[in-house]
């Protein structure tokens, strides 16, 4: 389960790389039935981001898997093309990383957006290693 306290962990360690490499960035943490558990908007975070953020969280969380993986699905060609258009809209590029326990169940999301597809990965990674993801 990620508590209130685990979620602003979650950002704070996202915070702390986003500002190593000089990235401001919005950080969403979603529960495991993909409900906003914390939001951070670091100074200077495109404004356009803040949803894209959530919903790379949610596609994660929707999904459990990374939404880079989503994305591959949903290529031309994929096993699932057009699958980035179910469930109201996903977010199929890098940046959302499930959150799972020690034994592998799903507990949440973590979604970030506002620099380039890799540093936002970069970013969500770090976030993500603070409950060993």
């Amino acid at each position: 389960m990620i508590t209130a306290d685990l979620a602003r962990k979650i950002i704070a360690a996202g915070e702390a790389r986003a500002n190593a490499i000089g990235v401001p960035v919005n950080i969403a943490v979603l529960d495991a039935g993909a409900s906003l558990k914390a939001f951070g908007r670091m100074d200077g975070a495109i404004l356009g981001s803040i949803d894209i953020a959530l919903g790379k969280a949610r596609t994660a969380a929707l999904f459990g898997m990374r939404t880079e993986a989503i994305g591959e699905f949903s290529k031309p060609g994929g096993t699932s093309p057009g699958l980035e258009q179910t469930n109201g809209g996903l977010v199929v590029f890098a940046g959302g990383i499930p959150l799972k326990a020690d034994d592998g169940q799903l507990i949440g999301a973590v979604g970030v957006s506002g620099g380039a597809v890799a540093q936002d990965l970069d970013i969500a990674e770090a976030a993500a290693a603070t409950i060993g993801n």
